[in-house]
């Protein structure tokens, strides 16, 4: 993991990082430290499995801005129950709207992880 400082804040380089043998792109340190979790439950029995990016949902007839999303996690549970769960290191009104936007058109739940950054 490479984080460098840009202004005296931490910055973090998006790259290839490996976790119990399997090789992820990461695109946030959020990311990465949620996936660390993930497979820390795994490894406890807690869940069953967790995947990082494993689908793309694509939204036939839009014509402007986004006609695709990939989802961060799916994790499924004990009980074989999934859930999609998306990692935000922060909250902007354009990241609102996307996400209420494509969790409606997915008609599945979402669950959201909004990191909180230090300033």
């Amino acid at each position: 993991m490479q984080i460098k400082l840009k202004d005296g804040k931490a910055t973090w380089k998006q790259e290839w990082r490996e976790i119990d043998g399997r090789r992820i792109f990461f695109r946030s340190r959020w990311e990465y430290r949620y996936a660390l979790y993930l497979q820390l439950l795994k490894s406890r029995g807690e869940i069953k499995d967790w995947q990082h990016e494993p689908k793309t949902f694509w939204f036939e007839g839009i014509k402007r801005g986004t006609n695709n999303y990939k989802p961060d996690f799916l994790v499924t549970h004990n009980n074989d129950a999934e859930e999609w769960v998306e990692v935000k290191g922060f909250m902007d009104a354009k990241s609102k709207t996307k996400l209420f936007v494509q969790t409606l058109l997915l008609l599945r739940p979402l669950w959201l992880l909004l990191a909180a950054m230090p300033q």
